[in-house]
Order: C-alpha cells, then sequence, then structure tokens
C-alpha cells in the first residue's frame, strides 16, 4: 500500500466570518486525481469516529479526500474531539452550511490549498455528505455546476424536521430551544431564526423540489435499520432525481456501525460496505 499523506486544520474562510477547518488525504504522487468533498451532519464534525479512518480509505482507492467543519457546527479550533462553541451551533443554518460548501469549493479553485495543483483533478469535484450532509450536497450539486457526482450516506429528504405547529409556536416563542447529544448528555441550543432561515428560502432548501433538476450521477446510501432517518427518505429522493440509484445496506444503522470514539484501525464492516459501493461508484459512473 502506497503512503497517504495527510494535511491537517487548513484555516478556510467560513461564513459569518468564522473559520472553517479541513484535512486532506491523498497520494502524492503527482497524478491528477478526483477531489471528495466531505460534509458531517446534524451534531457532527470531521474528526468524529470514523470519518479520519475513511478519509484515508478513500485516499487509498486514489482520490483526493477533504472533510471539513462548517463554520457554525460548534468545534473550536484545538478541541476537536466535541461540540464546545454553543453559541456558534445555536446560530448554524441551512444558509450558512450550503455557503461554507460553496466557499469550499471556491477554496480549491482559486486559493493555496496546502497541496500541489498537480495532485488534484478541478474537473472531478465529488461531493459525499451524512444525514443532513446528503441534504446539503443534494442541494449544493443542484445550485453548482462544478459538482459533477454526489453521493449521499443515510441522508435526509427534508430539511424541515419533523416539529408540530405547537413545538414550532413554542420555539418561536421561547425563541430557543435544547436538543440533547445523546452521546455526552449535552444540552445543545438551537435559535428559532434556523425556522426563519428555511423558511425565508423554501425553494432553495427543498431537497425533493431541488434534485428533480440534477442532470449528474447521484448515489443514495442507507440502511434499512436506520431509525434516525428511516429508509423512506432515501426511496424519496430516488424518486425525483433524474440519475439516481439506491444502494440499501441489510440492517445496517444510521452511522453504518460507527461510533465515537472509534479505536479501531478498520472500518465498520457497514461503513466498509458504502464506501466501496461509493468508490466503485465514483469511478465507474458517467
Amino acid at each position: 500500500m502506497e503512503t497517504i499523506h495527510s494535511l491537517q486544520h487548513l484555516e478556510i474562510k467560513g461564513s459569518g466570518s468564522r473559520s472553517m477547518h479541513a484535512d486532506w488525504h491523498l497520494k502524492l504522487n503527482n497524478q491528477p486525481k478526483p477531489i471528495i468533498i466531505f460534509c458531517h451532519g446534524f451534531k457532527g464534525f470531521k474528526d468524529w469516529g470514523t470519518w479520519d479512518l475513511l478519509s484515508q480509505y478513500f485516499a487509498q482507492a486514489g482520490f483526493a479526500m477533504l472533510k471539513f467543519n462548517f463554520s457554525h457546527n460548534g468545534i473550536v479550533a484545538g478541541n476537536w474531539q466535541e461540540l464546545s462553541d454553543l453559541d456558534a451551533f445555536a446560530h448554524n443554518n441551512f444558509t450558512y452550511e450550503l455557503d461554507d460548501l460553496g466557499k469550499i469549493i471556491d477554496w480549491l479553485v482559486n486559493e493555496n490549498i496546502g497541496i500541489s495543483v498537480s495532485e488534484i483533478d478541478l474537473d472531478r469535484i465529488y461531493l459525499l455528505g451524512h444525514s443532513r450532509g446528503g441534504g446539503d450536497v443534494l442541494l449544493k450539486a443542484a445550485e453548482d455546476s462544478r459538482v459533477r457526482k454526489v453521493a449521499t450516506w443515510a441522508a435526509v429528504a427534508s430539511h424541515s424536521g419533523n416539529y408540530t405547529p405547537e413545538e414550532l409556536a413554542y420555539w418561536r416563542e421561547q425563541e430557543i430551544i435544547y436538543v440533547q447529544n445523546s452521546r455526552t448528555g449535552q444540552l445543545l441550543p438551537l435559535h428559532y431564526q434556523i425556522v426563519e432561515n428555511l423558511l425565508a428560502n423554501r425553494r432553495r432548501f427543498d431537497i425533493l423540489e431541488r434534485v428533480q433538476h440534477l442532470q449528474i450521477p447521484v448515489l443514495v446510501v442507507h440502511g434499512t435499520a436506520d431509525v434516525v432517518v428511516p429508509m423512506e427518505a432515501a426511496q424519496a429522493i430516488v424518486a425525483q432525481a433524474p440519475q439516481a440509484q439506491l444502494f440499501e445496506i441489510e440492517k445496517a444503522d444510521h452511522v453504518f456501525g460507527a461510533r465515537h470514539p472509534w479505536n479501531t484501525p478498520t472500518l465498520p464492516p457497514d461503513m466498509q460496505r458504502a464506501a466501496d459501493a461509493t468508490i466503485d461508484f465514483f469511478k465507474k459512473s458517467k
């Protein structure tokens, strides 16, 4: 196996005057490689669980893998393993996330990216997103022609959530609610502005409407035992996206067997199946 080059915590200007940080994994061989940009999900971050191991796995398969933290995901530089900036987390919204992803692509094209441009192929920019990040990559692919292929893992089919009218009314009145991080017990604040942002940009954030306009290959990977985002979400996306294909993983959960922290040197079997299907898709799809 060839040595994988790792470059971590590169600082990139994000939304709202905040910074993002990104990691590269790739082989340095002066061969232009397709770029995979990985987007984490809600309550996620680039150094969660298996994401670093996954990035190395894609690099070994011949890709240049870039994973990053959204600007308002709650991670502070130097504390890469836990959400600690709860004010930033509370003020996150979908405009920030889509604009962050656009800034990542702009950075690849126009900025000092930490590696030689001979190592990457800017005509082969692919997106991969998990959970809420899966919804984000579908939306970004629909509005940015620089994206040539997109894959989702356990993606949401809507950014509106499952709040009842009564819950939304309470949220609007209180201006803030709290969601629990089931892993840590931490109460994470969410300001009502995320709902206002969603309502003000209905069409831009309508995943099932926007994917109808995608004219690029789409892979939708989903576990049949996902109780966080049920299989129906994957089926809804595939039904609307003209060039989408569904890859089901029997009995796989929302994180494909991964956990945080992850101290095993190999991917969990379900995640390896997801990774192999995604590698095959990115290499073979037209």
